[in-house]
């Protein structure tokens, strides 16, 4: 009885995980803030970088901060209510980020999603891909490369933290993941076409 109340739970927060995550905030706070339809402007992602495209830091950085919270909301939650469940649903949050219900399976590339994953599995890992994406920021002046270089190190920040073993996997599948989200990034990059940040 016990395992199929748990059954059932996981698949009730599994669902509201995905149409939780799915929301495009992006989209929907550049239209609130008069902005028009973001995906009409630059790159056409949902995500905060291309809602930075169009001036508006306040709009972008909410964008940026609802987006993490769909990853730490969906880690925190599934952990209170199915602990050992975390890090599937946390992927499932990536997932409904980059292939939301509402834009008939278009979505973001997952970066900032992810970066909220990793923060509600293990901060101190969360904070070290973070300042990754930071520093690289810095220094290359490209968003997209900087999601890359976080997302390849991610495994191995994993592994020196000695976080939990059962993150390693999942931040394979994650790295690939948003490998395959920017794989029109990675051809601009070859070309040193890709637009940098202003």
């Amino acid at each position: 009885m016990e395992s199929l109340s748990t059954e059932i739970s996981v698949i009730l927060i599994s669902i509201f995980t995905y149409f939780f995550a799915a929301i495009p905030f992006g989209l929907l706070f550049a239209k609130v803030a008069g902005l028009g339809d973001i995906r009409n402007i630059g790159s056409g992602n949902i995500g905060a970088t291309n809602v930075l495209r169009t001036g508006n830091k306040k709009i972008a950085a909410l964008t940026l901060i609802f987006d993490i919270l769909k990853g730490v909301a969906a880690v925190l939650i599934s952990r209170h209510f199915i602990p050992g469940h975390e890090y599937g649903i946390g992927f499932l949050a990536i997932f409904a980020h980059i292939f939301p219900v509402y834009l008939k399976f278009r979505g973001g590339k997952g970066v900032a999603t992810a970066l909220g994953v990793y923060l509600g599995w293990d901060p101190i890992l969360g904070l070290a891909i973070l300042t990754t994406w930071l520093l690289s920021a810095k220094i290359f002046k490209t968003s997209s490369l900087s999601a890359l270089i976080s997302a390849a190190l991610a495994p191995a920040f994993a592994y020196f933290l000695k976080v939990d073993p059962a993150i390693m996997p999942f931040a394979a599948l994650i790295s690939a993941t948003l490998f395959c989200t920017h794989r029109d990034n990675i051809r601009r990059l070859l070309k040193k076409q890709e637009s940098v940040i202003s």
